[in-house]
């Protein structure tokens, strides 16, 4: 079951596609999702942490990254260049279209 679960958190497939080797897909994350709703994730992840600890595995320091992705101006909310059309341009626009007819009135 937790190999299951490792499988599905490595590879971000949906849990459908779980191999049949690990069971019911259905199972392997109904457990999950309950470990997850009652804390067991976080308590075994505690555990592990310091029992680790103890022996000196873990390096406790701080790893930063970072990373900038430029984006064209048009994909990155940048105002448009020009007046704003929007749907009250379409209105304003059919009204002028749309005038009275300078003939008599019908009727």
């Amino acid at each position: 079951m937790i190999n299951g679960v490792l499988w599905r958190l490595r590879t971000g497939a949906p849990w459908r596609d779980l191999p049949e080797r690990f069971g019911p897909w259905q199972t392997v994350y109904e457990r999950f999702a309950r470990w997850e709703a009652d804390g067991t994730w976080v308590r075994l992840l505690e555990e592990v942490q310091v029992r680790d600890d103890s022996v000196g595995a873990v390096e406790w320091t701080v790893s930063v990254d970072s990373t900038i992705n430029r984006a064209h101006q048009h994909a990155a909310g940048a105002r448009k260049k020009g007046r704003r059309r929007g749907t009250n341009w379409k209105i304003r626009h059919a009204r002028r279209i749309v005038r009275r007819s300078a003939g008599p009135a019908a009727g």
